[in-house]
């Protein structure tokens, strides 16, 4: 079953509607994972940072040691293509995707030249600006980049997301604040994650243990455009406990405010309201 509904799928060349069968068993991809993807998002006309989405799959799929076939200004050109399909005012998920076809005598390392391309629109709503989550912690942890391909955004790395984000569920919560192997603040199970002390907005270092998003880098350049002070530093559990305002970064939803870390809880607060109100205003300046 899909996300969402309206789905259109781009492959071998054209476009066709609905949820379209992409890969064969015996690909790579189907059996051992090298598949890679990302996500955009066009909302009310406004595709913001588009080109560094699909700019950031074809280094996935580098990372993933595939070679890309299409270029970021021919995946732009296809992607608004295929949104020109659905109503100005739609949500849609844009998703491009590669994946592994043949593998090496080993069968285990894919064969770069033999690459899989697919493109995946869906409809799907944006949460309303006031609606928030809890957060917990989870017993699971960020890999390293020496035991997971942390340089990509890829599809193997979710289970791990999956079980965090299973078991806050179990326990009543809607999302978990992970830990890096270290014990420092990450992200959450599915997005990169800031706090806000006494005015100034602080959020983990990318440290090469979680892909620092595209929205999450458009936010601190807004913030800090604003007068706002950002700190991309080292923070623990007890300094999110300690925060005045707490929200998630992702593309999928942009901002999520958090309502409460455990029994810590937090207002929707002003910084949060103005990072969403700022990043809007910024992408309806943008061409892409």
């Amino acid at each position: 079953m899909a996300t969402g509904t309206h789905i259109r799928t781009y492959f071998k060349g054209h476009w066709q509607d609905g949820n379209v069968a992409i890969m064969h068993a015996a690909d790579h991809g189907t059996w051992l994972g090298s598949g890679v993807f990302d996500g955009a998002r066009s909302v009310n006309g406004l595709t913001p940072d588009l080109a560094a989405h699909c700019e950031r799959v074809n280094r996935s799929a580098e990372a993933m040691m595939l070679t890309p076939t299409i270029s970021t200004d021919d995946m732009v050109a296809i992607v608004r293509d295929g949104l020109a399909a659905y109503a100005p005012e739609a949500a849609v998920y844009i998703r491009p995707m590669y994946w592994g076809i043949d593998g090496d005598v080993s069968a285990i390392v894919p064969l770069p030249d033999t690459t899989g391309f697919a493109i995946c629109l869906e409809q799907i709503p944006l949460a309303p600006p006031t609606a928030s989550i809890a957060l917990t912690r989870t017993q699971f942890c960020r890999p390293t980049l020496d035991n997971a391909v942390l340089n990509a955004k890829a599809g193997c790395l979710y289970p791990n997301n999956a079980r965090m984000l299973a078991e806050a569920r179990r326990k009543g919560f809607g999302n978990a604040l992970v830990a890096d192997s270290m014990g420092n603040v990450a992200e959450t199970a599915t997005a990169n994650i800031f706090m806000v002390k006494d005015g100034e907005v602080f959020t983990p270092i990318a440290n090469g243990t979680f892909l620092a998003g595209i929205t999450r880098a458009r936010h601190i350049t807004n913030l800090r455009n604003d007068g706002v002070k950002v700190h991309e530093t080292v923070l623990n559990f007890a300094d999110f406990h300690s925060a005045d305002e707490v929200f998630m970064s992702g593309n999928m939803q942009k901002v999520t405010a958090i309502s409460a870390f455990e029994d810590t809880h937090f207002q929707l607060g002003p910084i949060t309201r103005n990072v969403r109100e700022m990043y809007w205003d910024w992408a309806a300046t943008q061409s892409d």
